[in-house]
C-alpha cells in the first residue's frame, strides 16, 4: 500500500507539474507578422507587465485611500493578576466584588480575565480623507495614461525593430549580390590576366575589392543577428527563430489628421495635476478640527475572589483642534502650491516639445518618401551602369579601377534605397506615435491591406 501511495504521489505531482509548465509556455508563430510582434509585446513584454503592477498598485492605494470612510473594529483580550492596589481595587470593582472589609491600601492579590470589544469611526478628518480619496483615483487615472503611453512607445519601438530586420535583411542580400558580381569580374578579369590582356595590379585590386566586399557581408550578417535578438528581447523572449512575414506592412495607415492633444502623456499630466491639487487640499485640511466617534464593551472575570464577573461600556465623541503646531500645516501647504506650480509648467514645456515633435515627424515622413523616390531611381540608373561596365570589362573596354567604382556605386545606391525605404516606414510608425495614436487602428481585426 505505501509504494502504491508513493507512486501514485510521484504521478500526481508529475501531471501538476506539466500542466504548470504548459501554463507557462507561449505558442510563437512560425512568421511574424508586424501586428503579431506588437500584440505579443504588449502581453508579454517586461515593461507592459511591470504597468500592469503599476496599475494594481495604485488600485490599491485607493482602497486604502477609501479604508478611511469605515470603522475601526477591534477585539481585545488578556489575563492578568496583580497586586498594585489601584489595579486590584478596579478589577474588584469591575467583577462585582467589593466588600467595605476591602483595605483600599492594601486590597490584595486579584486576577482579570478580559474580553474587549472597541469601535472607532472618524466623524470628521478636516477634509482629508475625501481630498486623499481623490487624490488616489486621479494618481490611478495617471497610472493608466501612463501604462497608454508605454503601450504607444512600445508598440513603435517593436516595428521599428522589425523594420530594422527587413533591412537588415535586405542588406545582407545586398552585400551579397556585390561579393558575387565582384567575383564573376575577378574570374574575368582572371582569364584577360592569364591571356595577356589585363595587367596583375588590375587582378590584383578587383581581388581587394572582393575582400573588402566579403569583410562587408560578415558585418551585414553580425548586424542582422544583432537586430533579431533586439527585436526578440522587446517582445520579452531570450531566445528563438526569427522569421518575418511582410505581407502586412501596409496594414499600418498614416493618419489623414493629426494633433498631439490626444498624447496620453498630457492626459498623464492632467491627472497628475489634479492630484497635486488634492494634495494642497489635503495640506489645508491640517488647519480644520477633527471629530472621532468611539465606543467599547468589556467583560471582565475573575477568579480570586468567589469568581466575581462583571461587563461594562463606554461610548463617546471626541474633538481634536491644534492650535500651533509649529507651522507644519503652513509648510505643507506652500510644499503642495509649489508641486501645484511645477506640473502646470511642466505640462505647458510638454505641449511645447509635443508640437515640436509632431512638426519634426511630419517633415521627416515627408522627406522619407521623397527620398525614396530618389533612391529607387538611383539604383535603376545603378544597375544599368553596372550591366553595361561588366560587358565593357569582359570585353576588354573597360579599366578595372572603373568597374570597381560602378559596383560600389550600386552597393551603395542598394544600400540607401533600403535606408530609405525602412525609413518611409518607421517615420510613418514616429508620426502615429507624435499623434498620441496606436500603431494600429484596431490590431485585432483582419488587415485591410490600405496603402500607405
Amino acid at each position: 500500500m505505501s509504494y502504491l501511495r508513493i507512486v501514485s504521489s510521484f504521478l500526481f505531482l508529475l501531471v501538476f507539474m506539466s500542466a504548470a509548465q504548459a501554463e507557462d509556455m507561449v505558442q510563437l508563430p512560425q512568421r511574424w507578422t508586424v501586428r503579431d510582434a506588437v500584440r505579443f509585446a504588449l502581453h508579454h513584454s517586461p515593461d507592459a507587465r511591470i504597468m500592469q503592477h503599476r496599475i494594481a498598485a495604485a488600485n490599491a492605494m485607493l482602497m486604502t485611500a477609501q479604508s478611511a470612510f469605515y470603522p475601526r473594529l477591534s477585539l481585545n483580550g488578556g489575563y492578568s493578576r496583580t497586586n498594585t492596589p489601584m489595579y486590584s481595587f478596579g478589577n474588584i470593582l469591575n467583577q462585582g466584588q467589593f466588600s467595605p472589609h476591602i483595605d483600599f491600601n492594601n486590597p490584595g492579590t486579584s486576577d482579570d480575565l478580559k474580553l474587549e470589544g472597541v469601535i472607532q469611526y472618524r466623524l470628521y478628518n478636516g477634509g482629508r480623507d475625501q481630498a486623499g480619496v481623490k487624490e488616489a483615483k486621479a494618481q490611478t487615472e495617471a497610472t493608466r495614461f501612463a501604462s497608454t503611453t508605454l503601450t504607444n512607445q512600445l508598440g513603435f519601438e517593436v516595428i521599428k525593430s522589425f523594420y530594422s530586420i527587413i533591412q537588415a535583411e535586405d542588406n545582407v542580400k545586398a552585400r551579397s549580390s556585390s561579393v558575387k558580381a565582384l567575383e564573376a569580374a575577378v574570374s574575368s578579369a582572371q582569364a584577360r590576366y592569364e591571356a595577356g590582356d589585363l595587367l596583375k595590379a588590375d587582378l590584383l585590386n578587383l581581388e581587394v575589392q572582393k575582400t573588402i566586399a566579403a569583410e562587408n557581408l560578415i558585418k551585414a550578417r553580425h548586424g542582422l543577428k544583432l537586430t533579431r535578438q533586439g527585436f526578440l528581447t522587446l517582445l520579452g523572449l531570450q531566445q528563438g527563430e526569427v522569421h518575418l512575414d511582410t505581407t502586412e506592412l501596409s496594414c499600418q495607415t498614416t493618419p489623414a489628421a493629426i494633433d498631439y492633444a490626444n498624447r496620453p502623456e498630457l492626459a498623464m499630466l492632467d491627472a497628475q495635476i489634479r492630484a497635486a491639487l488634492e494634495q494642497l487640499n489635503q495640506a489645508r485640511a491640517g488647519k480644520n478640527p477633527t471629530a472621532d466617534l468611539f465606543g467599547s464593551y468589556q467583560l471582565e472575570q475573575g477568579f480570586e475572589f468567589d469568581e466575581g464577573s462583571g461587563d461594562s461600556w463606554i461610548a463617546g465623541v471626541k474633538v481634536n483642534y491644534t492650535l500651533f503646531d509649529g507651522k507644519q500645516t503652513a509648510a505643507q501647504i506652500s510644499l503642495a502650491t509649489a508641486n501645484l506650480a511645477k506640473l502646470k509648467e511642466q505640462r505647458r514645456k510638454m505641449e511645447l516639445t509635443f508640437n515640436y515633435e509632431l512638426n519634426q515627424a511630419r517633415l521627416a515622413l515627408q522627406l522619407a518618401r521623397e527620398q525614396v523616390k530618389v533612391t529607387q531611381k538611383m539604383v535603376e540608373q545603378a544597375m544599368e551602369s553596372a550591366r553595361l561596365s561588366r560587358e565593357r570589362f569582359t570585353e576588354g573596354a573597360l579599366l578595372s579601377t572603373d568597374l570597381i567604382a560602378v559596383e560600389n556605386r550600386l552597393t551603395e545606391a542598394r544600400v540607401r534605397d533600403l535606408m530609405a525605404t525602412a525609413g518611409q516606414r518607421i517615420a510613418a510608425a514616429d508620426l502615429r506615435r507624435t499623434a498620441g495614436m496606436p500603431q494600429f487602428d484596431n490590431i485585432n481585426a483582419p488587415c485591410a491591406n490600405t496603402s500607405q
